[in-house]
């Protein structure tokens, strides 16, 4: 088989049988929790999130990841001290993190028995079956980001088993990947699969380290649009390994340019996160060589 044939054939989703899972998996979920009589009275939005929502999963990362949002109360924060509206009240209601995150946790126990983790610091995971994929469900609350020109960016906020909090953006993270796709041709996702098996691929027979699949597809979303309208998949690919190496020379952020999540709300590379610079431009040269490109 061709370079340009396998390639074609890593950038199509989980397979049939394998969609069919996650969807029967995110079902059995959304019933689990709206079937849970004490969480009927929080204002909740149930909603996916993560490769599976956004279309960039494959076989290897098919779990589905599913965000319980409690809506009734909002967190915040400010780029700047009083640019937050000051006609807003605090929140006097009885749904704690530790509250929200008991109750999902005792409705899904009740839907899987012996079926759920709860030992994870963000995600309450439930495991598969013959008919379900791995899930993780992921209490959370709404959150807004105000900025000093009086604009807000809407996300939720995790709150850690045991302390600590995350700010996730997951609806930018749909919105921009599905308008990269749609300027690309549709081309945009489907290199981002293959680059995908491509990475699973090396980390399965110790070609190369393994880095988490969000951080692959933030690369492939930071390469121009003009790099997926080549004729091939085979000179896609090329162009997008190409760009990745050339940018990432160095381990010093520049001043301007840098580089973004998938969800177009935080830097990809800061002191806190778990890949850098380095990790971007040796997967580019990791995955040259594995393909043996020329």
């Amino acid at each position: 088989m061709s370079l340009e044939d396998r390639l074609s054939a890593w950038k199509g989703p989980s397979s049939d049988t394998e969609q069919e899972k996650q969807e029967r998996t995110e079902r059995m979920i959304r019933y689990a929790i709206q079937d849970h009589e004490p969480l009927n009275d929080c204002d909740l939005t149930i909603f996916t999130k993560g490769s599976y929502a956004n279309n960039t999963n494959i076989r290897s990362d098919s779990d589905v990841d599913i965000a319980v949002e409690c809506t009734e109360c909002i967190y915040w924060e400010e780029e700047k001290n009083g640019v937050r509206p000051s006609n807003s009240s605090p929140y006097l209601g009885k749904w704690t993190p530790e509250k929200l995150r008991i109750e999902i946790i005792n409705a899904l126990k009740s839907k899987f028995p012996g079926g759920v983790d709860t030992t994870g610091t963000t995600a309450i995971q439930v495991n598969y079956s013959s008919s379900r994929v791995d899930a993780d469900v992921v209490p959370c609350f709404s959150y807004k980001y105000y900025f000093s020109n009086g604009d807000f960016r809407k996300g939720t906020k995790i709150f850690k088993n045991g302390g600590g909090s995350i700010v996730n953006y997951p609806r930018q993270q749909l919105e921009y990947g599905v308008n990269k796709n749609n300027r690309t041709n549709y081309a945009y996702k489907k290199v981002v699969r293959i680059l995908k098996r491509v990475q699973n691929l090396m980390a399965s027979t110790a070609t190369f380290r393994d880095l988490p699949s969000y951080f692959i597809e933030s690369l492939v979303f930071n390469c121009p649009d003009e790099l997926f309208q080549y004729l091939t998949w085979t000179e896609r690919v090329k162009q997008v390994l190409i760009h990745i190496w050339k940018e990432l020379q160095g381990d010093d952020e520049p001043n301007s340019g840098r580089w973004v999540e998938a969800n177009d709300s935080f830097y990809l590379f800061h002191s806190s996160q778990k890949w850098n610079r380095k990790d971007g431009r040796e997967f580019a040269h990791a995955a040259w060589n594995y393909l043996d490109l020329t």
